[in-house]
């Protein structure tokens, strides 16, 4: 599969350097000019997109790499957080309870002075 990207990305490349090539002898002659910078856009284009085949996948693009990789850690990630959620939900709980409580009697949970937190 390597040896596929390599090979078309070099034609790719040949191909680009013969349409440049045409596209600056268009851009030369003045009436041509309006066909030739479109054609200089295009050649650019395949400049990369034959370089970014010969490149690996890590270095063409490495935020899809990273995406692949980064779906087992995630995975692993939230078994430990919910873990973790399992052991504090009674004490969350009880303190929701409590909070309630407090705000049924007409009372805020927490008070310093006159200026309210939470």
């Amino acid at each position: 599969m390597r040896i596929l990207r390599g090979l078309g990305g070099a034609v790719l490349w040949l191909l680009a350097t013969v349409l440049g090539l045409v596209a600056v002898i268009l851009c030369v002659t003045v009436i041509l000019l309006p066909l030739g910078l479109p054609l200089l856009g295009l050649a650019r284009r395949m400049f990369t997109n034959g370089v970014r085949l010969m490149l690996p996948r890590a270095v063409a693009h490495p935020v899809k790499s990273l995406d692949k990789g980064g779906k087992d850690k995630g995975r692993k990630a939230k078994g430990a957080v919910s873990d973790v959620a399992a052991k504090t939900s009674t004490k969350a709980r009880r303190a929701a309870k409590t909070a309630g409580r407090k705000t049924k009697k007409g009372r805020p949970p927490f008070r310093r002075g006159s200026r309210l937190l939470g």
